[in-house]
């Protein structure tokens, strides 16, 4: 067995490597750009080398830094995870160079099946179905489109390189062909600096089912059952499961023999994935047909780790050590169902932007069948640097439907502070109707995304309430607190203001709920603390409350930074900026403005002799970690100032005097 792993990854993958590694007694160097300098997986390992900027071109990108960091090391092999240069033939060929084993298969194989158009070919030759269409040689216009009326509208347009929807189109019109190829080349161009594409007839309703090899370097190639990866949205996958909905054994059985064919044609070594799409209408009857082959470890993989009980990057580093496969086909066998929800920091209701930022909260379930692969944690932060993933939810149960409860009850449980993620979108689409019956495909994400949450929202006024009513409680037994302990000068309690302990005083609030205006009313009881806005009141009381506490099954509120908090309500996230208390009616001292409650004054706005109107605001008393704005109760010119920034003053002290215009108050 190999010693020793330098893992070229980062995020959850590199977390689930090195896991793997320390069980299998190896050590494990990880690698970090300097935006994860503090990240789990570099905790996480023996051993962590920097390997550059954040930007993942000047660092996970970089073939020459990361092989003079596995050098540097002294490791024995280099896993590169999936991603970055998982699929790279020449770092494949660095690390040979180096001396080091490439944890993955060899770069013939790569290649092999890098293009799609070359690796469909080479299917055709030794028999596996291939989806009809055109992936000649020949990238003329006019050729392409004559190929694509033969074959029959609608057609795909797919880049023969890259992966992840990019360079591909949909045309359902000969008129469309010309404009779609053009967008499609340029996307490719750009994303993988080669325009060329194939053509393939469009599968109505498809269905996305891929098979996982597994092959070592002494000619035993296995396969290890189906994964149905159909909900998908632009091409990216969102929920996978294992085995697929209503697969037959009989067509289990031909399309792993097609996987096995794929990757004998190709010397495979190593864990890999052939892709397949099906006729959704026709399934399992109908026909399969290749798309493309992942020559790496797929982000999927845990739920074929379910169902098979293989530990699949244990395998990889065993093949790489050069053992054989541990186990026969006949070895192999499907125990139960298995799903797997990828956690992001993205928006839905936004159009699915990503999202930044710190994680103020982050919270997972627990329990049977329950399976979380992270790679952030709970004041980390979430970079734009790279893919958004937070965290891989995975559930097994002996069937579907239970697998599928334990999933949707994992997700409702979790917590997610900071970003706003695709949390309530993931548990509404493990719920769908549709999605439970088996009636789906890859389409079925885009049909309903109304149903599915992914539309924007209205203002969650009940969140901001809640807020608003846990900022004013944390307020309150603070000042409980301070009396406790004997008060102090000033206390809030000498004087019967706002925060009294007997009788109900209320004050207003201001807040902005998700960047609007949001008004509420705070009611200060004898031990409680209320909020109030039309046809909805909050009352908050008893225990202390906590900065990340839990209210009820789907609700939670977490203390972000100061006066911010963030409200979780069934995967929703309402972001809650507690303003300032209205000002109080401060005309009825006259000419004098003075303090409504003891506090500091922390700012002046104007200068003796200043021309000021009524309603101005010349000044602002804090109290609490709350700010008072205090105003002009006549217009007229400042005669005097008798408090200056930083002071203390009392409930009633005279900040400063204006002396009214000639024509009397207004």
């Amino acid at each position: 067995m190999l010693k020793s792993v330098l893992v070229a990854n980062r995020g959850e993958i590199a977390c689930r490597v090195i896991s793997a590694a320390r069980r299998l007694g190896m050590r494990a160097t990880a690698v970090y750009s300097d935006a994860d300098a503090s990240a789990p997986h570099v905790k996480m390992a023996d051993a962590a080398i920097g390997i550059g900027p954040a930007p993942a071109r000047d660092s996970y990108l970089d073939i020459e830094k990361i092989v003079a960091a596995a050098k540097r090391a002294g490791v024995d092999c280099v896993h590169p995870g999936y991603g970055f240069l998982s699929e790279n033939a020449e770092f494949a060929e660095a690390c040979a160079r180096a001396d080091l084993v490439f944890v993955g298969p060899p770069p013939s194989a790569m290649r092999a099946m890098g293009l799609k158009d070359a690796a469909k070919a080479l299917m055709e030759r030794v028999g596996v179905p291939v989806t009809p269409g055109y992936h000649g040689a020949a990238q003329d216009e006019a050729i392409l489109s004559a190929e694509a009326g033969k074959i029959g509208f609608p057609v795909l347009i797919k880049a023969v390189a890259g992966g992840g929807g990019k360079g591909m189109r949909r045309v359902d019109r000969p008129e469309d062909f010309n404009e779609a190829l053009a967008g499609a080349r340029r996307e490719a161009e750009a994303a993988f600096n080669n325009g060329r594409v194939l053509i393939e007839k469009f599968i109505e309703n498809p269905r996305h089912i891929e098979i996982q090899v597994f092959a070592d370097a002494h000619g035993n190639v296995v396969h290890l059952n189906e994964r149905d990866c159909s909900l998908q949205r632009r091409h990216q996958k969102v929920i996978e499961e294992a085995p697929a909905p209503g697969m037959t054994p009989e067509t289990r059985g031909k399309m792993g023999a097609a996987a096995v064919a794929a990757a004998r044609a190709v010397a495979y070594v190593g864990a890999g994935t052939v892709e397949f799409i099906v006729d959704g209408a026709a399934f399992p009857d109908g026909g399969f047909w290749f798309m493309e082959m992942n020559t790496r470890l797929q982000v999927e993989h845990p739920v074929t780790e379910a169902v098979t009980g293989v530990d699949l990057v244990e395998w990889q580093f065993r093949v790489a050590a050069g053992e054989r496969l541990p186990l026969l086909q006949s070895d192999i066998h499907v125990e139960g169902h298995a799903v797997e929800a990828r956690l992001y920091a993205e928006d839905p209701t936004n159009g699915f932007l990503p999202s930044t930022g710190s994680l103020w909260g982050l919270t997972f379930a627990e329990g049977a069948g329950i399976r979380v692969d992270a790679g952030v944690c709970s004041g980390g932060e979430v970079t734009p640097y790279y893919d958004p993933m937070i965290a891989k939810i995975v559930a097994h149960g002996s069937s579907r439907d239970e697998a599928l409860d334990r999933l949707s009850g994992a997700l409702g449980r979790t917590l997610v502070a900071g970003p706003r993620t695709n949390l309530a979108f993931l548990k509404a689409l493990c719920d769908a109707p549709g999605f439970r019956a088996g009636k789906f495909g890859t389409g079925f994400i885009d049909r309903d995304l109304a149903g599915l949450g992914a539309v924007p929202r209205d203002i969650d006024e009940y969140a901001g309430a809640l807020a608003v009513a846990r900022h004013a409680k944390r307020l309150f037994d603070e000042a409980l607190d301070t009396r406790a302990r004997g008060g102090g000068p000033l206390s809030p309690w000498d004087e019967m203001d706002l925060f009294q302990l007997g009788g109900g005083r209320t004050a207003a609030v201001m807040a902005r709920v998700d960047g609007r205006d949001f008004m509420a009313r705070v009611e200060f009881g004898a031990m409680e603390v209320g909020c109030s806005i039309p046809n909805l009141r909050v009352r908050l009381g008893g225990a202390e409350i906590e900065p990340i506490a839990r209210l009820s099954d789907n609700e939670w509120i977490v203390e972000a930074e100061d006066n911010t908090y963030l409200v979780l309500r069934a995967g929703f996230q309402t972001r809650v900026e507690i303003g300032v208390y209205d000002a109080a009616e401060s005309g009825d001292a006259g000419d004098a403005v003075v303090s409504p409650m003891h506090g500091k004054l922390t700012a002046v706005f104007v200068d003796a002799g200043a021309r000021v109107r009524k309603g101005q605001r010349v000044a602002i008393v804090e109290a609490m970690k709350m700010e008072h704005p205090l105003v002009a109760p006549v217009s007229g010119v400042v005669a005097e100032i008798r408090a200056a920034p930083g002071a203390q003053v009392a409930r009633g002290a005279v900040v400063l005097l204006v002396e009214p215009d000639s024509g009397g108050a207004e």
